[in-house]
This record gives C-alpha cells, sequence and structure tokens, in this order.
C-alpha cells in the first residue's frame, strides 16, 4: 500500500543541530546537559512512529471499504434479483430513450459531467466534488492522491444528502427512470436510495457510461462518454 513520505533528516539538519551546542562551549554559561537536547534519531524515530500509524490508519479504514461494498453488493445484487432494478446496456437504454422517452438521471459529480453526457439527460449527482479544506476534508484528500489519483485524477467526492429530494421534485415516483453513472457503482447506489424511497420502474445501465460505444446514445460534450472519467496524468499523457 502507498503511504505518504516523510522527507528524512539530512545531513545539513543534523550538524545544525549539533552546532546548536557551539556557542555555550566558550561561555561562562554552564553548559547544559546533553539530555537537554534531542537526538535526530528521536526525532526521525518520531516520524517512522507517525508513518506507522498513518499506515495503520488507511489499513483499517480500507478495510472497512471493503467490507462496506460487499456487503453493498449483496444488497444489490438481491435488488436485481427480485426484479427491483432492471439492467439494460448502454446501448439498450439508448433505445429505450430514443422509442419510448424514457427520462436518464445522470448520478456522476461535475468533473465528469462537464466532459460529455448524453443528449437530454437529467443530472442530479449522488456524490459531488468536495471543495472544503477542513481538517478531514484534507485528509481524505490525501489518501485519494496517493490512492492513486494522482494518476487517474479522480477528486475527493463527498455523498449529496438532498439527492432525493432533488430527485423527487424532477421525477414521481411512477416515473420510468433510468439511471446511469460513469462506472455502473455510483449508479446502483443512487437505485437502492431511490427503491427504498418508492420509485417502483427503475432501469440501470451496467457498466455505465464507460461502456458505452458512440453510437449508443446521443452524446454532447467534447469527449467520448467512456472518456469522461478519465483526468489526471493519465488523461495528460493520452492513456
Amino acid at each position: 500500500m502507498a503511504s505518504l513520505a516523510f522527507p528524512s533528516l539530512s545531513s545539513l539538519t543534523i550538524s545544525r543541530l549539533h552546532s546548536q551546542k557551539a556557542p555555550f562551549l566558550n561561555s561562562s554559561i554552564p553548559t547544559p546537559s546533553m539530555s537537554t537536547f534531542k537526538h535526530p534519531s528521536v526525532t526521525l524515530h518520531r516520524f517512522q512512529c507517525g508513518v506507522i500509524r498513518m499506515q495503520a490508519g488507511e489499513e483499517d479504514f480500507e478495510l472497512k471499504q471493503m467490507r462496506d461494498m460487499a456487503a453493498a453488493k449483496k444488497r444489490w445484487d438481491a435488488m436485481i434479483r427480485e426484479g427491483k432494478v432492471k439492467i439494460l446496456t448502454p446501448r439498450e437504454a439508448g433505445y429505450a430513450i430514443q422509442l419510448s422517452n424514457k427520462p436518464l438521471l445522470d448520478v456522476r459529480p461535475s468533473s465528469e459531467r462537464e466532459k460529455a453526457w448524453v443528449k437530454g439527460s437529467t443530472w442530479v449527482p449522488i456524490f459531488e466534488v468536495d471543495n472544503k479544506f477542513d481538517v478531514g476534508t484534507l485528509s481524505r484528500k490525501a489518501t485519494n492522491f496517493v490512492m492513486g489519483g494522482w494518476w487517474s485524477g479522480v477528486p475527493t467526492l463527498s455523498y449529496d444528502s438532498q439527492f432525493l429530494s432533488k430527485v423527487e421534485e424532477k421525477f414521481p415516483k411512477d416515473a420510468e427512470l433510468i439511471v446511469t453513472c460513469q462506472k455502473g457503482l455510483r449508479s446502483l447506489a443512487a437505485c437502492e436510495l431511490l427503491c427504498n424511497a418508492g420509485y417502483k420502474n427503475l432501469f440501470w445501465v451496467q457498466g455505465g457510461l464507460e461502456a458505452a460505444e458512440e453510437e449508443d446514445l446521443a452524446r454532447e460534450g467534447t469527449q467520448p462518454l467512456k472518456f469522461a472519467g478519465i483526468g489526471g496524468l493519465s488523461e495528460f499523457l493520452g492513456v
């Protein structure tokens, strides 16, 4: 697992720490005992302990995420198996929009939506880019960065607690609603929330817009739908 790298103590820093004793050596002021000064190895040990604690915290967080994801997958499998949510491929979703005029609910964050979107779709993000700068958010941003955000460009996201109310303002509970995101996971989470809120005619786009070919859905925006989730260094390099 990647971890935050702390700078090691350089020889210059160590020499400066030792030179703090020099003013006392040729003066009448009593020289303090060596216990007064903290050896660089003590400081380095504290840095190492901090790294270990951070790694342990990240591992605990990752394990919790894995357990939560496994539990969610079981719920989602049951939701589909019981017919509460029906599966559509991106192409089938395109047909349903064109032939049956079914509405498409796009639950992606703005970082993906602004690059490409399905023409005529309704945008209500279930997670949105978190631009706050409090301690908790900054910690999550740092974790997101070292866990691959530097490569993929995926920003730190936060759940929008107003998601359900925003959807309810736009669609009645009996609407035949197609729900999609970029990869298919966040839209499943949205389907679960909507199903529990009383929506009975839900369709989930399997694989999300990343699985869509250009001819599947009418697109607007500057990029193909399947590439809207790419960012960071990978986007710069064209990967």
